[in-house]
C-alpha cells in the first residue's frame, strides 16, 4: 500500500501516523506541501519523503489523499489532474466538495472517495463517513477503509447525500460535545470549583460515560435511566433541561449544521 497525500497538515499527519503504527512503511508514504515548514515537520517527524509541488512521482502510489481546505481544491485539483492515472483511487477528506465535482476538476477522473473524517482522529480515536463513486470497486473500498481505519472506526454510505448528515453528526459532533464540557466547567465554577477540579470532573465524566455506552448493548436511554432516581439530584436537572427544550435544540443544531453543509457543497460546486 502506497498512498500519497496533497496536503501535509493535522490531518494528514494524523493519518501518516496512524498507518505507520499499522505497518506501512514510512519509505511507501509521500506528502506533498508548499510551506517549506509543514514539509519538515513530516519528515522529521515521520521519515517520509516530501516534495512542494505534484509531478510524475505520483505515478508509483496507489491513492492520492486530498487533505487542503476547500476554499483551494479547485486549483490543487487542476495541478494534481495531470499526473493521475485512471487506475489510481483519489481519497478527499476535504469537507464539502461533492465528487462530481471533484472528477470535473480533476479532468474526468473517477475512482473517487469522499471521507467526512472528525478532529479525533487526531488520537486515532475518530469516526469516519465514507461515499464513492460507481467506478471504485471493492479493493479500492478496502484501500480506503484501511487509510481511514487507521485513525477510527468507519462507516459507509451508498448515498452521497448522507456525507452532509455525518458532517453534522460526527464532523461537527466534537463541538457540541467540547460545548457541553464548557458548560459543566462554568457549573463547577458556578459552584465554587477553580479551572482544574472543574475540567478534571468535566472531561473524565464524558470520556467515562461515552466509554460506558460504546460498551453497552443498550441504548443511552436506559442507560440515562438507570442514573436516574425518582426525586433526586440527577432528575432535577434532566427536569430542568427538558424544561428549557435542551434536547430539541441539540437536534435542531445538527439539522442547521446538515442544511449549512448542503450550502457549501453548492457553493463551491459553482467554481
Amino acid at each position: 500500500m502506497k498512498i500519497a497525500f496533497i496536503g501535509g497538515g493535522n490531518m494528514a499527519a494524523a493519518l501518516i501516523g496512524g498507518l505507520i503504527k499499522r505497518g506501512v512503511a514510512p519509505a511507501d508514504l509521500y506528502a506533498i506541501d508548499p510551506n517549506e515548514d509543514a514539509r519538515k515537520r513530516n519528515e522529521d517527524q515521520f521519515g517520509i519523503k516530501t516534495g512542494a509541488a505534484a509531478d510524475a512521482t505520483l505515478a508509483a502510489y496507489d491513492a492520492v489523499v486530498l487533505a487542503v481546505k476547500p476554499q483551494i481544491l479547485k486549483s490543487v485539483a487542476g495541478a494534481l489532474a495531470p499526473h493521475l492515472k485512471a487506475s489510481q483511487l483519489v481519497i478527499s477528506i476535504v469537507a464539502g466538495i461533492r465528487m462530481d465535482d471533484m472528477s470535473r476538476w480533476l479532468n474526468g477522473h473517477t475512482r473517487i472517495v469522499r471521507v467526512m473524517p472528525n478532529t479525533p482522529a487526531l488520537i486515532g480515536m475518530g469516526v469516519s463517513g465514507l461515499t464513492a463513486t460507481a467506478s471504485v470497486d471493492e479493493a479500492g473500498r478496502a484501500l480506503a477503509s484501511q487509510v481511514l481505519g487507521a485513525v477510527g472506526e468507519t462507516v459507509w454510505f451508498d448515498d452521497e447525500a448522507k456525507i452532509d448528515a455525518v458532517t453534522a453528526i460526527s464532523g461537527s459532533g466534537p463541538a457540541y460535545v467540547f460545548y457541553f464540557i464548557e458548560a459543566l466547567q462554568e457549573a463547577a465554577r458556578q459552584l465554587g470549583m477553580d479551572e482544574a477540579q472543574g475540567r478534571a470532573l468535566a472531561v473524565a465524566t464524558f470520556t467515562g460515560a461515552a466509554q460506558l455506552a460504546a460498551n453497552s448493548d443498550e441504548p443511552p436511554s436506559v442507560l440515562r435511566e438507570r442514573v436516574t432516581s425518582k426525586g433526586g439530584t440527577t432528575a432535577a436537572a434532566l427536569a430542568s433541561f427538558d424544561a428549557s427544550s435542551v434536547k430539541e435544540a441539540i437536534v435542531r443544531g445538527a439539522l442547521a449544521a446538515d442544511a449549512r453543509a448542503k450550502e457549501m457543497g453548492d457553493e463551491f460546486g459553482k467554481q
